[in-house]
């Protein structure tokens, strides 16, 4: 295992984090976790070097804190970083926070987590965390020593990211959604080097796209790999991406198979760190190209065409099924359409009533409704799947 210096802390953090969001499960059921395994694997990734747990109050149905806690007995919780995370999605009021982090405390029977985030900030949660001074808040728990320090996870546009990072001096991490394939989306590969300059770590979510970058390629990609001067697999080449960056201190993993942690040690034990070359990101830059142009819609996600009279996220709505089709998997464009964390139902695509008041704003010039008819058909479910 490798490690690297987390500048606002002075630990030595593995590159690699395990991510306890897809730990594997039963049936096919995201609320039935295969807890023995889970605990199996846990313990094998911190046997293996792994020093960095990350879980939250959502996983799995509120079950994932409660696993972690099991496997961090017998002497793992002195062995790791531990993080979990705030849901202010979920809080009705300032006071819900005690209540979730002392529920929180309980289910991962310990006394203190070393890093807590609000999870998932955007525009509108950061300004419940303003109006209801959870910054002050969390510097209580600080003092109380339930908490060791204060971080945050982020899904919003960089401008919100700005906001954010240099809205509190005392940030210890900033975990955001980054790989080679969305290095401009979210806060993107601008974000990284704000926090860089305001001596933020990153600590990277989805660094192989929720796995659709270790999935086999299709055949135009897997020839364009297998051309490479350096041979390596897919999921190598999508983690040396990250970690040849230097901002980046941690890639979460979300592992849900003991071949999967396997593999991800080995890649975080051998790769070497900030060596890709000028040619090889240029490679990038054309796998890159290579996924975009199989892409059925081809939404530039520009939002002119927004806001839809009828509610319609259309830009969502094809950017998921851009996703299905351009990486081969039918099956998560269906999850994030459907499930717990996809489209509100009121913002699918067959709210769509036709009135064509969106396709004079394209300028892709895409038949929008229309192309709406076809993502619903092929993405809706009647039966959407459970709360992971």
């Amino acid at each position: 295992m490798q490690y690297r210096k987390l500048s606002t802390t002075g630990w030595d953090v593995s590159i690699l984090g395990f991510g306890a969001m897809r730990l594997p499960t039963l049936e096919s059921d995201p609320s039935k976790v295969n807890e023995p395994e889970a605990i199996r694997m846990i313990r094998h990734a911190v046997d293996s070097g792994v020093n960095y747990v990350d879980t939250a109050y959502m996983y799995h149905g509120g079950d994932s804190e409660r696993i972690v806690g099991k496997a961090l007995k017998d002497g793992y919780r002195e062995r790791v970083h531990l993080t979990t995370k705030l849901p202010v999605r979920m809080m009705q009021k300032k006071e819900d926070a005690d209540r979730i982090l002392n529920d929180q405390l309980t289910k991962l029977d310990v006394d203190h987590v070393d890093i807590y985030l609000f999870h998932g900030l955007n525009k509108d949660q950061w300004k419940t965390i303003q109006d209801w001074k959870l910054l002050d808040w969390m510097e209580k728990q600080i003092a109380d020593g339930k908490i060791g320090r204060v971080g945050f996870s982020f899904h919003d546009e960089y401008d919100v990211f700005e906001q954010i990072i240099t809205g509190y001096d005392n940030w210890v991490i900033a975990q955001i959604l980054y790989n080679f394939m969305d290095w401009k989306v979210q806060a993107g590969q601008r974000g990284v080097k704000l926090a860089a300059s305001r001596g933020v770590p990153i600590v990277v979510m989805e660094p192989l796209r929720g796995g659709l970058l270790a999935k086999e390629p299709p055949q135009a990609v897997k020839e364009m790999w297998a051309a490479a001067p350096r041979h390596q697999e897919p999921v190598e080449w999508a983690f040396q991406w990250v970690w040849s960056q230097p901002e980046v201190a941690i890639a979460l993993s979300g592992m849900s198979a003991f071949d999967q942690v396997e593999q991800n040690l080995t890649i975080a034990s051998s790769v070497q760190l900030h060596s890709m070359t000028a040619d090889e990101l240029k490679l990038i830059d054309k796998i890159r190209d290579a996924y975009r142009s199989l892409r059925p819609v081809k939404c530039s996600n520009c939002k002119y065409c927004m806001p839809c009279p009828n509610g319609v996220d259309i830009p969502s709505v094809f950017q998921i099924y851009d996703d299905s089709v351009m990486y081969g998997d039918p099956e998560i464009g269906k999850f994030r359409y459907n499930g717990p964390f996809g489209i509100d139902q009121n913002m699918r695509a067959d709210k769509c009533t036709e009135c064509g008041e969106c396709l004079p704003k394209c300028p892709m010039q895409i038949q929008i409704p229309d192309q709406l008819k076809v993502a619903h058909a092929a993405m809706y479910l009647e039966n959407p799947p459970p709360h992971p």
